[in-house]
């Protein structure tokens, strides 16, 4: 590699950690008492959903994304030198992590909440479901993006032409759905929702699973640049929506247990009707009144 696909691996590895180090602590609590989730402490309870971190955070990904609009093209030329491309080892690997983030993270997911639902394991089911809404509300920010800016992806332009944008073009093809990276912001929103998960969980743990999932997340998005599917810019957005996502999703859920979409899938279960069949039963906390 030169040094300029090495600066860009730096920049990228630098917004990961900048995402593991703002990032609060959240705690929690549920106010049903069908599940009993991880002990919480009112002091580090945000009840505001948006902060002077978030901002700072903002902030950074905005200067990064800036930064790589003048060396996108170069980067990508790069990183599509024969000598690169040749490479089995990255090649593979590129594919793999790709796999692992879509459809991976929906199964994934996915799996962990039904588990954790019908296996009676609140925390799992909790850590599941908050990981796939993230990756969802990402997956649907970064959609409308997409299709109302049309960038054209960078083997499209034959890496030349990085700023050929078009207004409502990625609504009429894929090949200029580039800018953001949906890969980036799903592995992202992945990595935000379940390191703040596992914090609230099991805080000791933050220090490992964080550097873990963020810097995989970070090799997600660089596996879509040698693919040649996006532009250095492209990731470094949509990193900047999958954190956000996570981390809001999950201190949204936490601060405000009552809200609707978690009343209503984390306090399901499976039942039998009087018919005989399975069905599914919504369980909501007791009512209280406070007198007449």
């Amino acid at each position: 590699m030169t040094r300029t696909p090495r600066t860009a691996v730096a920049l990228l590895a630098l917004a990961a950690v900048q995402m593991a180090t703002v990032a609060r602590p959240l705690s929690a609590q549920d106010s049903s008492s069908r599940r009993v989730i991880a002990p919480f402490d009112t002091q580090h309870v945000h009840k505001t959903l948006f902060t002077w971190r978030d901002a700072a955070l903002a902030g950074g990904f905005t200067a990064l994304t800036i930064a790589m609009f003048p060396v996108d093209k170069h980067i990508a030329g790069q990183l599509q030198n024969p000598n690169t491309q040749a490479n089995r080892f990255f090649d593979n690997y590129a594919t793999g992590v790709e796999l692992i983030t879509s459809p991976g993270a929906f199964i994934i997911g996915g799996g962990m909440y039904a588990i954790g639902r019908w296996g009676g394991h609140p925390n799992l089911e909790d850590l599941g479901w908050h990981g796939t809404e993230a990756v969802l509300i990402a997956s649907a920010v970064t959609g409308i993006l997409k299709g109302t800016l049309g960038r054209a992806r960078p083997f499209v332009v034959n890496d030349t032409n990085p700023h050929d944008f078009k207004l409502g073009g990625g609504f009429r093809s894929s090949d200029r759905q580039s800018f953001p990276s949906g890969h980036t912001t799903t592995a992202f929103a992945a990595a935000a929702a379940v390191t703040s998960e596992m914090r609230r969980l099991h805080p000791e743990t933050v220090w490992y699973v964080g550097p873990v999932l963020y810097g995989g997340a970070t090799l997600v998005g660089l596996s879509r640049m040698y693919h040649n599917k996006h532009w250095a810019s492209d990731v470094v957005l949509g990193a900047a929506i999958g954190t956000f996502s996570g981390l809001k999703v999950v201190r949204y859920s936490h601060t405000h247990p009552d809200n609707k979409i978690d009343r209503f899938m984390l306090h399901t279960s499976l039942a039998t009707m009087p018919n005989g069949q399975l069905g599914l039963m919504v369980s909501l906390p007791a009512p209280t009144f406070d007198g007449p």
